[in-house]
């Protein structure tokens, strides 16, 4: 699935990830994917409970090397 947005989170820590993928989802409509590059470990759990909390549909989850990668689908 090609994602929307892309949004590069790297090097920022907890809240942080989350507050700017929240804001990025707002831009995005219904149904559209958005794509989240993080370094910060715990953005693994954090992006799991803000897409439960939020109605977002994470569609994956991924490590690569020290990036963690998140596809998520705005509700």
């Amino acid at each position: 699935m090609e994602a929307k947005e892309v949004l590069d989170a790297r090097g920022l820590n907890c809240p942080l990830p989350i507050l700017r993928t929240k804001k990025t989802l707002n831009t995005l409509q219904s149904g559209e994917v958005l794509k989240v590059v993080s370094t910060d470990p715990g953005s693994l759990k954090d992006m799991v409970a803000f897409c439960a909390q939020t109605g977002n549909t994470l569609l994956s989850s991924q490590q690569a090397g020290s990036d963690f990668e998140f596809v998520i689908r705005k509700a």
